[in-house]
């Protein structure tokens, strides 16, 4: 078995994992409805286990089988807020929460030298440039959407708006539920990276993201980004292409969180004994 050490917040070996093994997964968030549909996904792989399922201190879920939460087979372990312990028994971590818990998830797989996949969202710029920091100490899958479709999609909207150039106006509608805390999304937050830097924008300069009143023409550089919270909506993402006579429409329509929670799944299964660094969606499906 090869070794390396690698330098950073904690020095300790680095140990490439045998991947003839049962890949053992923890999960924090795992009583939110993604954590049940990641638990459920992860039953169905056939490539890992369920070692741990993490909640907040004081969870009322705590205690109980989130097997059984999750509505499939008793899983014989326990939802627990006791995190170091939990990562000690894992590969890798799963980890759908909120950007101060994903923070402090991050800095115990350092200390634990486990592997982490991150699909938490609304993070600020302070927060997305320390989680980018610690993500370089070990294997750490980060994306906005862990959907394969979403994924495929941020692709066709780069090839998409360089051959259609500047000459056809890029506006992005978002949908969700009404829960969704974070607006716009980082699904199409990320759509509108792909836009901005197929056409060489510096996206903080030219996105818009509301109009109201007497707002005059719209300027050709713009990106529009735009939201909607309603009902139970999973999620939707258009991205619209209007030019001279026509228009182009790229959507993603989310039909239940399946898809977001297989795509975590294979993630976990893609970063485990990878070298320490950070990596996308795009590097797990070899965009």
């Amino acid at each position: 078995m090869t070794l390396f050490t690698f330098r950073g917040v904690k020095s300790h070996e680095w140990t490439f994992y045998d991947q003839s093994k049962m890949i053992r997964v923890a999960v924090s968030g795992g009583a939110g409805r993604m954590g049940k549909a990641i638990i459920r996904s992860l039953q169905d792989s056939g490539k890992v286990t369920l070692v741990g399922v993490i909640e907040r201190e004081g969870h009322p879920d705590i205690g109980k089988d989130p097997g059984l939460m999750a509505g499939i087979a008793e899983s014989g372990i326990t939802i627990t807020d006791d995190l170091q312990s939990t990562l000690g028994t894992a590969d890798v971590l799963i980890d759908f929460t909120a950007p101060s818990v994903s923070l402090r998830n991050l800095e115990a797989c350092i200390d634990k030298g486990i592997a982490a996949v991150v699909g938490t969202t609304g993070f600020s710029e302070e927060e997305t440039e320390a989680m980018h920091m610690f993500a370089q100490q070990i294997p750490t899958v980060i994306s906005p959407n862990m959907s394969v479709g979403v994924n495929v999609l941020f692709k066709l909207a780069e090839t998409a708006a360089q051959s259609l150039g500047t000459e056809y106006d890029m506006e992005i509608v978002e949908a969700h539920h009404r829960m969704k805390k974070d607006a716009p999304s980082g699904t199409a937050i990320r759509l509108a990276e792909s836009v901005a830097g197929a056409l060489d924008r510096n996206l903080d300069q030219h996105a818009v993201y509301s109009r109201h009143g007497m707002i005059g023409e719209r300027s050709p550089e713009e990106i529009g980004i735009q939201t909607i919270r309603a009902g139970d909506i999973v999620g939707e993402h258009t991205l619209i292409m209007a030019g001279p006579g026509e228009r182009l429409e790229l959507t993603h329509r989310a039909h239940s969180r399946d898809n977001f929670a297989q795509g975590a799944v294979r993630a976990a299964v893609w970063v485990v004994g990878k070298e320490p660094g950070l990596f996308s969606m795009f590097d797990v499906l070899d965009l």
